[in-house]
């Protein structure tokens, strides 16, 4: 056993898993962990409540424990979640919330500490939005109730979103704060284990609803019910609900005409794309966040480029970046436009038919197959090797949700594609060929030109 402390380990294994996992998932699942101790073998991590425990008990565990046997090279490592020091393991934690608390929550909201009102930054695009959200934050129930925030992706919402949940978090307020997808899946875990009364009760019982990404329940019956129910049943008890979308109500297909309009009763507010001086205010705050020197000629380079939404002018901030410290440098406009020159042209936001197109194209030329292959009900170790890794790539280069993979890649259902990824997640930490492969895959995908770029032309 190493004589580093629990969490310098600790630190150096979310290095690796920040690698190996979604962004999404680590923010979700692993950001608010802590190492505690590590003693005769046993790891003990510590996640901010009960439902991210039992979360990393049941589907990371395995990942977990083979990054720090590779940390730590002690073979027979074991790992123990507790719940804010409380428990010796996830299981006895879940049981004792569970017998004290009929209504104990099966999901907690998970805040992402910086997206505050302080951190926001406001310009012309969203400044309505920006505003509307602290109104509902200052006075829940008072002001507008469904507040429906919509835009692109990448402009705000969620950020908007976590922080009016942390706002009203600070008075002691009883907020639940989740994804769509998050509410889907916990609803469909609840129908299997017979508990959809204790599921009502627990969101029956919030002060405030918070859910993102609304529009990934369209279309699947069950889960609309049921959330129909449960927004009548808020709004009736004067609770407030706020939800964002991508598109504005009328425009979500498949959406049933009554959820529809309740979800219009309130205040509709949208986020449009940031205009240069807001792009460059953002990129001014992200410098000073994050304590690097950048000059304003660089800013004004990054910020006047054709870009389509903020998490993308943050992603061409941190390449000038690591440019610069590769290259030992102060970043300049001649480092700046080398650093971005493979990704200038290049439309982030593609559609979701020619991004679905290049990976399955990409992952089936790879492996020899063709795409009908990739998509068939054939089992054999190459065909099903090839379609994991089709899964794991969707997951790590799209938006699209596990249900929408799972539809692509010959009707496979959400928690095949979970464990897909999981599995390759796993194996290409211990086998150098599957990563050189799969690197080459996403290599080649980022290296297609958009279609829309090539008419252009």
């Amino acid at each position: 056993m190493g004589t580093r402390p629990a969490q310098a380990i600790w630190n150096a294994a979310l290095g690796e898993l920040q690698v190996q996992v979604s962004k999404p998932n680590y923010r979700t699942w692993l950001e608010k962990t802590t190492g505690v101790s590590y003693q005769d073998e046993q790891f003990v991590v510590s996640a901010p409540n009960v439902f991210v425990a039992e979360y990393l008990n049941r589907n990371q565990r395995s990942l977990i424990e083979k990054t720090l046997i590779g940390i730590t090279a002690s073979p027979n490592i074991r790992i123990v979640f507790q719940v804010d020091g409380k428990y010796k393991n996830s299981s006895e934690a879940y049981a004792t919330a569970r017998k004290h608390s009929p209504a104990a929550p099966l999901s907690s909201s998970v805040f992402k500490s910086n997206y505050i009102f302080d951190t926001f930054i406001v310009g012309k695009g969203n400044h309505f939005a920006y505003a509307a959200a602290q109104e509902v934050a200052l006075s829940p129930r008072q002001s507008y109730n469904p507040l429906f925030i919509y835009g692109g992706v990448g402009l705000g919402k969620t950020h908007l979103l976590h922080a009016i949940g942390q706002a009203v978090t600070a008075h002691h307020t009883n907020v639940i704060c989740l994804s769509a997808e998050q509410f889907t899946n916990e609803f469909v875990n609840t129908v299997r284990e017979r508990n959809v009364d204790e599921f009502r009760r627990k969101y029956r019982n919030a002060d405030m609803l918070l859910v993102d990404d609304i529009h990934f329940i369209s279309g699947k019956e069950q889960t609309e019910e049921c959330f129909f129910h449960i927004f009548n049943e808020l709004h009736h008890a004067n609770r407030q609900v706020v939800l964002t979308s991508d598109q504005p109500p009328k425009s979500i297909t498949s959406l049933t005409e009554r959820l529809r309009s309740r979800f219009e009763w309130g205040l509709l507010v949208d986020i449009q794309l940031p205009d240069f001086e807001t792009r460059l205010a953002i990129l001014e705050a992200k410098v000073k966040q994050r304590g690097v020197e950048a000059t304003l000629e660089i800013l004004e380079f990054l910020a006047r480029r054709s870009l389509q939404n903020i998490r993308e002018l943050e992603g061409s901030l941190n390449r000038v970046i690591a440019y610069a410290r590769l290259f030992q440098t102060a970043p300049t406009i001649e480092l700046a436009t080398r650093a971005l020159e493979n990704i200038s042209d290049k439309e982030p936001e593609s559609t979701a038919s020619i991004t679905l197109g290049l990976v399955t194209k990409a992952v089936a030329d790879s492996f020899q197959l063709s795409v009908e292959d990739l998509k068939s009900r054939r089992r054999d170790k190459e065909t099903a090797l090839a379609r994991r890794v089709g899964m794991y790539i969707l997951r790590q280069e799209t938006n699209f949700s596990v249900a929408q993979i799972g539809q692509e890649l010959g009707g496979r259902d959400p928690s095949s594609v979970t464990n897909a990824c999981q599995n390759i997640t796993g194996d290409i930490t211990a086998n150098p060929y599957l990563r050189r492969k799969i690197l080459d895959i996403q290599k080649r995908i980022n290296s297609v030109p958009n279609p829309k770029s090539r008419r252009a032309k």
